[in-house]
């Protein structure tokens, strides 16, 4: 009774979601793009049983690269099909990967579009990343004798209280799942959902599996080098909005003490850019838009990041790096990212989406925490006339790096009897 309840409102929604992703498209055209793949229309057939990967947004397609890469080592030839369920995903996707893999959205979740999905892409194995859930999806998987496994599963306190009222969707739907979770406190939150005991395993973090290539490291050190080779630099990385006027903020009182500081700042959202750009001409800060290869003069304060896929490069050009998501409730970006380019880390006070890694490197001091623009300042500022500290900041959050990987092989071990 409460599946066909559930997908009741899923049908009824789909129609409202399709037109509220046109209507973005208004503003943001990539969202206009393959409305039909929402529904399962999906234009791509696979020629052969495929090893189908989830990844929601630009995240978790970040976070599974190592995965995705593992896969086409291990078994080449077989075609390898990445969704996500946003445009920006899709376009790190492509960025990360090119044609080595194909690319297509996830349909809303109604029986209608996940069979035509399935139909099309023919996985004969899914992997789907962190915490999506989708019961219609899950049933047809399970129907037409599809493993499907969570990988890096994790579930906060919050999203198990939320989810109690529909444990017995979720129960069917985690029937045939297998769970490999990224901690015990997570692997928990999955049984209390009704996963079988026996299909739960820890794994770990595939994130801390990170690949950074030599060349990014090498383009950020030359880009420094050559643009802004004297400064002072920290970096605010994957800002919201209302993170940015704290950030802002923070760098005045930051350039009353390091006259010569630039900082860069990364939104997280391509469709924030020009208003992000407004808020520095409306400031009066002279700033540098890298869409626009406007140059870094003495003069500029600030460097706008206002393109995709470079974050990792500008993270090496940097000398300290503020992971945002955090200063709002957003709940924190990825922060292996700046420790695997050797940067040293702060985060604001909201990290629930990954808050072990937050608390581990916090416990070791890789990290340090910040909760208002004065905070903000103080520990750049501080960082940034600190060289030592930097060092030993950035090798503490090598090491927890290092002693947390092999998470992609345990994964592995798991689907791999999967796909022949």
């Amino acid at each position: 009774m409460l599946r066909i309840l559930y997908t009741g409102l899923i049908c009824l929604a789909a129609p409202l979601a399709l037109a509220a992703t046109a209507w973005r498209g208004l503003r943001d055209p990539a969202y206009r793009e393959r409305l039909g793949e929402r529904l399962g229309f999906v234009r791509m057939r696979s020629p052969s049983p495929a090893i189908w990967v989830h990844a929601a947004s630009v995240g978790e397609v970040q976070a599974c690269a190592p995965l995705v890469r593992a896969l086409l080592e291990r078994f080449p030839g077989q075609p390898v099909v990445v969704t996500t369920t946003t445009p920006t995903g899709a376009q790190r996707v492509r960025a990360l990967f090119g044609d080595q893999v194909a690319h297509c959205y996830l349909p809303y979740d109604t029986p209608g579009a996940v069979r035509r999905f399935l139909t099309r892409i023919r996985p004969q194995a899914a992997i789907v990343l962190e915490r999506e859930i989708w019961p219609n999806l899950y049933l047809e998987c399970r129907r037409r004798g599809v493993p499907l496994a969570i990988a890096s599963a994790r579930l906060s306190p919050r999203s198990v209280r939320r989810y109690r009222h529909m444990l017995g969707l979720l129960q069917e739907a985690l029937a045939n799942v297998t769970v490999a979770a990224q901690t015990e406190d997570d692997a928990q939150r999955f049984l209390a959902l009704g996963a079988p005991a026996g299909r739960v395993h820890v794994t770990g973090n595939i994130k801390f599996d990170l690949e950074v290539p030599t060349a990014v490291a090498e383009a950020g050190r030359a880009l420094r080098a050559g643009q802004f080779p004297d400064r002072p630099v920290w970096i605010a990385a994957s800002t919201h909005e209302g993170e940015e006027e704290i950030v802002l903020d923070a760098h005045q009182q930051v350039l009353a003490r390091q006259p010569q500081a630039l900082l860069i700042l990364v939104p997280r959202h391509p469709q924030r850019f020009e208003q992000v750009r407004g808020r520095l001409l409306a400031r009066g800060i002279d700033s540098a838009s890298r869409s626009r290869n406007e140059p870094v003069t003495a003069t500029t304060r600030v460097l706008l990041v206002d393109t995709l896929g470079e974050l990792l490069m500008f993270y090496a050009a940097a000398d300290v790096a503020l992971v945002a998501g955090s200063l709002a409730p957003i709940g924190g970006h990825n922060l292996l990212e700046p420790a695997a380019m050797g940067v040293p880390v702060l985060i604001g006070p909201h990290n629930f989406n990954a808050p072990e890694i937050a608390r581990t490197f916090l416990q070791r001091g890789a990290a340090r925490q910040v909760g208002s623009a004065a905070e903000l300042a103080a520990q750049v500022a501080s960082l940034l006339a600190d060289p030592l500290r930097r060092t030993a900041m950035s090798r503490e959050g090598a090491a927890i790096l290092a002693e947390n990987r092999g998470a992609v092989e345990r994964v592995l071990g798991l689907v791999g009897p999967w796909i022949s």
